[in-house]
Order: C-alpha cells, then sequence, then structure tokens
C-alpha cells in the first residue's frame, strides 16, 4: 500500500500478438524498480482505463503495437472514452510511449501524438519504437523507460 502523498504512474497499454506485452512488462518492472520509493505504478489494460485512472495520475505510458500504420484499436477507443472528460484536468500530464512495430514504426506514435497534443498533455521522454523482432535491447530500453518515467516522478522533476 502506497501514501496517500506518493505519485500515480499509469500504464496503458494494449497488445494482441505479444510483442507489446513484453515491452509492456519491461516498462512496469523498471517502474517499479525497488530502489524507487514514493511511486505507486497502475497498470490498466486501454480496453480497462478509465477517466478516473487518468485523472488520478501524475504521469502515463502509454504502449500499443502499430496495426495497419495507426495505433492499436484498444488504445484509440481508451482516448475517445477519456478525451472530452480530462480535457480540461490534464493538460500538462507528463506522457511516454512505446510502441512495437512490424515495419515501419512511424503511423503509431503519429496518430497518439495528435490526440495528446490536443489534450495538452507533454511528452517527456522520446517514444520508444521498436520495429521488428523483439531483441534484448528492446526489452532494456523498455525497463529503463519505465525506471527513468517513475525516477523522474520520485524526484520531482516531471
Amino acid at each position: 500500500m502506497t501514501d496517500p502523498a506518493d505519485k500515480r504512474l499509469l500504464v496503458v497499454w494494449h497488445s494482441q500478438s505479444g510483442g507489446t506485452a513484453a515491452l509492456a512488462d519491461a516498462v512496469i518492472a523498471g517502474a517499479r524498480d525497488e530502489q524507487i520509493t514514493g511511486v505507486e505504478v497502475v497498470v490498466r489494460d486501454a480496453l480497462a482505463a478509465t477517466v478516473d485512472d487518468v485523472r488520478a495520475c501524475h504521469a502515463i505510458l502509454l504502449g500499443t503495437p502499430e496495426n495497419f500504420g495507426y495505433m492499436s484499436g484498444a488504445l484509440k477507443y481508451f482516448f475517445d472514452r477519456i478525451y472530452y472528460p480530462c480535457l480540461d484536468h490534464t493538460r500538462g500530464l507528463p506522457y511516454a510511449l512505446f510502441v512495437k512495430a512490424r515495419d515501419d514504426g512511424q503511423g503509431a506514435p503519429r496518430s497518439v501524438e495528435r490526440i495528446v497534443t490536443g489534450l495538452g498533455w507533454k511528452a517527456v521522454q522520446p517514444p520508444l519504437v521498436v520495429v521488428g523482432p523483439l531483441e534484448d535491447e528492446h526489452l532494456e530500453a523498455a525497463h529503463e523507460l519505465g525506471q527513468t518515467m517513475a525516477a523522474s516522478l520520485e524526484l520531482g522533476i516531471i
């Protein structure tokens, strides 16, 4: 159980074939590093994440596969549900993105960036985009992304 004064990092992701799930597992493990205290890591599938989850967080990590040059339908559905209820309540929310792509890897970040720009969220890390088969270095980069976001929250950097 975390202290109410703790910061909350929300991880919202979706995976269908497993690649994004592997990245999400690494991101979550990094965010839950035992050396980082004072940060509660809340994990939600994109189909289950709510407006209350978003309003209660201090930073958010978004994960998606790239499908047809776009974010997953589940992440788009998440944005459809939270956009207007969060519009005036989450401006400036720090976020980062991780994407598992097969071929290109450019469309999903662009589609997410359009929406978060409208929400007024602030990118605090460049997107982690993995194109092709997952390698150990990709999982290490995802672990580092989660760790960096949580440590930055703990230290008050974001």
